[in-house]
């Protein structure tokens, strides 16, 4: 290799390298005790600048109904869209963003820019696309195993949600497990129903606002279900950055490539 051949090749690097870094990807938070951990620290790992945007604030958390400004999406190469204590079919509760948070992600998907929804998240992308959530059959709380012929979606998840969603028509289901369809893919969303994001330190956060009711509810000792969540923690961290590494690889880098 001559020295031209060497310079082109490390411009085409940096030139590379440069793209990646300036990619932002915005997290859309919809309460205030629901970080994105180990979720966006991978995007940011990746070179991706991570921006949050928070929903409802911690002070009207109990009277969420609040108005909200949703940002261009086309400002973004990717958006997460996060979990929230609060049903996606709920309009007597979160009704002033919730049908404006549906023409948002309508509105990203025509622009092509790629969501992964987690829980709540996933449910707005099932809702928004022509699928449906409604009150599941059973309450999913704790750990579980979700099945998918796709290594980075298999395995045990983090759950806690009431409701489940019935995938759009065209979407191709890519997990499940006995209780509901755990993710689906349609065109360049992914939606999810467990939470890759959740750390002892998120549950924990849960449990003080409301969440340990529920888990005594559902029959659950909540200081054990804390312990298993730490206990876990160190493994359930690198199995969240390998989901995001799948996602971006195979719905925003792929793309990107693609229409470049």
């Amino acid at each position: 290799m001559n020295r031209s051949d060497t310079n082109d090749h490390e411009q085409s690097y940096i030139t590379i390298y440069s793209r990646r870094y300036e990619m932002k990807v915005l997290f859309l938070e919809h309460d205030h005790v629901s970080p994105p951990g180990p979720v966006a620290e991978r995007f940011a790992e990746r070179g991706y600048q991570v921006v949050e945007s928070l929903v409802v604030p911690a002070e009207n958390f109990h009277s969420p109904n609040v108005e909200f400004a949703f940002p261009d999406p086309k400002d973004y190469d990717a958006i997460v869209v996060m979990g929230a204590p609060w049903g996606a079919w709920d309009t007597e509760r979160i009704g002033n963003w919730l049908e404006p948070e549906a023409n948002w992600l309508a509105e990203a998907d025509s622009a092509g820019v790629p969501v992964l929804g987690i829980c709540f998240g996933g449910q707005m992308l099932a809702r928004t696309h022509g699928g449906s959530v409604a009150p599941g059959p059973k309450t999913e709380i704790g750990w579980s195993t979700v099945m998918s012929e796709t290594p980075a979606l298999d395995g045990r998840w983090f759950q806690f949600h009431y409701d489940s969603f019935v995938p759009p028509t065209d979407a191709t289901l890519l997990a499940s497990n006995s209780s509901a369809p755990q993710a689906f893919a349609f065109r360049k969303n992914l939606a999810l129903q467990f939470h890759p994001e959740v750390t002892a330190a998120t549950l924990q956060n849960w449990l003080a606002l409301g969440g340990q009711e529920q888990v005594e509810k559902d029959g659950q000792d909540p200081h054990v279900l804390l312990e298993h969540t730490k206990s876990l923690d160190a493994d359930s961290v690198v199995r969240a950055h390998g989901l995001v590494d799948y996602f971006i690889e195979n719905y925003v880098e792929k793309s990107a490539t693609k229409e470049g």
